[in-house]
Formats: C-alpha cells, sequence, structure tokens
C-alpha cells in the first residue's frame, strides 16, 4: 500500500509529468510470464514457450527434408518451393530470436535489438500469410515463376511497411502498460496499433470464409479446398481473441494481458505448422495434390473449332498406341512447370481458362489431329 501511495504521490506531483498510462505497481501474472526468469539464469519462461516449438518442428522439417527435395525436384513446382523456404524461414527466426533474447542483458540497446528481431520473425510471418491470401483468391490458377515472383514482391512491401510501422511505434513509444522493471517489453505497436491491426485482419478473413456463400462465387473462381477456409477460419478467431484483448488493455483492464499472451504464443509458435499442415502436407504426402484447387465451370458452344487431347486411355481404345504413348505426356494438364525434351514449357492451369479449350504444343498438333480422326 505504501509503494501505491508512493505512485499516487508521484503522478499528482507538478515536478514530474504524469506518464501517458500509469505502470503497474504489483506486476499481474501475465505481465511476469513475459519477463521472469528462471530461477538465477538469465533465460525468461516467455523465451522458452517460444523456443521449444520452433525447435521441434524445425527438427521435424530437417527429418522430412530427403523425402521433401525428392519431390520437389520431380515435380519443379515453385510454389511448393517458395512455401517450403519461406516456412524453414520463419523456423529459423523465430529460433534466433528466442536465443538472441536470452543471451541479451536488460540494457536499453538489448531491448531494441529484441525489438528488431520480433519486427523480423513478423516480417516473415505476414508475408507468408499475405502470399497464401493472394495466390488462393487471385492467383491460385497462376503457378509460374513470373506470377510467384510478382506476389512475393507485393507481399514483401506490404509486409515491410506493416513491420516498419509498427516497429517504429514499439521503439519511439513504448506502451507503459508493458514495462516492467528496468526495461520495456515488446508491446507489438501498443494497444491501439493492435486493437486496429487485428480488427483489419479479422476481418479479411472473415470476409473469405464467407466468400463461398456470397453471390460473388459464380462470378470468381475461388478454391474448393477445404483446407484454405479452414487456415482462414482459425487465423480470424485468432485475430478476434486479440483484438478483444487489446480492447481490455485500452481500457487499462490487465487481465486483457493474458488473452493476448495467449494469441501471441499461438501465432509465433504454430503459424508455421498450420501453413505446413493446410498446403505442404498433401503435396509431401504419398498422394500429392495441387494446392489451390478451382472447380471448372462446363461452357457449351455449338461448333468447338479446337479440342482438347484425348485421354490416353481412349487412344488406346482406338489403336494408336505409339501416338497415346506420346501424347499422354504432353495431354497431363498440371498447373506447375515441367520439362519437355525441347525446353521448359508452362501451361495454364484449367481453371484459368474455358473448358472446352487448350493449347497444343506445334509439335504435337499432327498427332492430336490423329487422335481426334
Amino acid at each position: 500500500m505504501d509503494t501505491l501511495e508512493e505512485v499516487t504521490w508521484a503522478n499528482g506531483s507538478t515536478a514530474l509529468p504524469p506518464p501517458l498510462a500509469p505502470n503497474i505497481s504489483v506486476p499481474h501474472r501475465c505481465l511476469l510470464l513475459l519477463y521472469e526468469d528462471i530461477g538465477t539464469s538469465r533465460v525468461r519462461y516467455w523465451d522458452l514457450l517460444l523456443l521449444i516449438p520452433n525447435v521441434l518442428f524445425l527438427i521435424f522439417l530437417l527429418w522430412k527434408l530427403p523425402s521433401a527435395r525428392a519431390k520437389i525436384r520431380i515435380t519443379s513446382s515453385p510454389i511448393f518451393i517458395t512455401f517450403y523456404i519461406l516456412v524453414f524461414v520463419v523456423a529459423l527466426v523465430g529460433i534466433a530470436r528466442a536465443v538472441v533474447s536470452m543471451t541479451v542483458s536488460t540494457s536499453n540497446a538489448a531491448t531494441v535489438a529484441d525489438k528488431i528481431l520480433w519486427e523480423i520473425t513478423r516480417f516473415f510471418l505476414l508475408a507468408i500469410e499475405l502470399s497464401v491470401i493472394i495466390l488462393g483468391l487471385a492467383f491460385g490458377h497462376l503457378e509460374s515463376k513470373s506470377s510467384i515472383k510478382r506476389v512475393l514482391a507485393i507481399t514483401t512491401v506490404l509486409s515491410l511497411a506493416y513491420s516498419v510501422t509498427q516497429g517504429t511505434l514499439e521503439i519511439l513509444y513504448p506502451d507503459a502498460h508493458l514495462s516492467a522493471e528496468d526495461f520495456n517489453i515488446y508491446g507489438h505497436g501498443g494497444r491501439q496499433f493492435w486493437l486496429v491491426s487485428s480488427c483489419f485482419f479479422f476481418l479479411v478473413y472473415s470476409l473469405v470464409v464467407i466468400l463461398p456463400k456470397t453471390p460473388l462465387k459464380e462470378r470468381i473462381s475461388l478454391p474448393s479446398r477445404r483446407s484454405f477456409y479452414v487456415y482462414a477460419g482459425i487465423l480470424a478467431l485468432l485475430n478476434l481473441l486479440q483484438g478483444l484483448g487489446s480492447v481490455l488493455l485500452c481500457f487499462d483492464i490487465i487481465e486483457g494481458l493474458c488473452c493476448v499472451d495467449a494469441t501471441t504464443f499461438l501465432y509465433f509458435s504454430f503459424f508455421a505448422p498450420l501453413i505446413y499442415v493446410a498446403f505442404l502436407r498433401g503435396f509431401f504426402g504419398s498422394e500429392p495434390k495441387i494446392l489451390f484447387s478451382y472447380k471448372c465451370q462446363v461452357d457449351e458452344t455449338e461448333e468447338p473449332d479446337v479440342h482438347l487431347p484425348q485421354p490416353y486411355a481412349v487412344a488406346r481404345r482406338e489403336g494408336l498406341e505409339a501416338a497415346g504413348a506420346a501424347g499422354a505426356s504432353a495431354a497431363s494438364y498440371s498447373s506447375t512447370q515441367f520439362d519437355s525434351a525441347g525446353g521448359v514449357a508452362y501451361l495454364d492451369d484449367i481453371a484459368s481458362m474455358p473448358c472446352h479449350t487448350g493449347s497444343i504444343n506445334s509439335t504435337d498438333s499432327e498427332r492430336w489431329k490423329a487422335i481426334n480422326a
């Protein structure tokens, strides 16, 4: 009680300006979790909690690396290579941030370095978030290297702008509610920024979840895989809980810190595994699947001018075994690039064009005519 009276006296004094938000005299248990050390060591419980899941996931990635490399080498899919590398990078950055936080002291320079590592980790996580949404809704049917580069360029710029803004607010205007002892804890840009960003991402992911139930599904091609919408629903719920915790903190209710602690732990520890389970597990399994599959709309025409090459089984029934064997490799449409004898060719995904048209390589045009005759 004496300590509380001293704080009240200090805030009411005309000699010292009052802080923007009063610090907590007796730290809440959810605040203690963020900075309390394990015994006499300099290792914090919070850093250890974030380190263990990232280390376990990195071990899993290394264990699956030989089979994953073999599968990627066979398919040569740029989108899977991109996601696999980004998931690896997120795990490594998360481990590096936790290790550095365990080794630095509580000086101001060390605190700034720790916050910069937090922002770097957030930058990579947000880049993957935006990449999944953009590839899924806008460019899912385009899986060439050029489209991947364009998407990554867009997400890099957006993620960098977000991280720089958040980092500037965090370093120059630290949240007084997250100051403990003689240093400031990483506060994600403050309560207000946390609230605004959480509400924004909640609305985005909620819109993605309800898109298949809206009239827009008749106008645009939407992913048909259920895992895509489960992924969006999980992130929408996570941002909703984070926003509620931020609202409580804005009203000086310290219990809101427990809510944001839980969402922060789940996001920085299990977001990369969520990406792997939702989008990469099927690809690296026994039967690879397309990352974003689309339902094809059949358009009826009276006199089609161009015919798709017939399946291999039909060609065999017509007695053209030699031509059918050569045409099977050319007729297997994929949304990824593949190697041919004359070089590298790219085929558009079936969802990106009407189902009654197709592109036939000039070298095989006569062969398709023989099959379709």
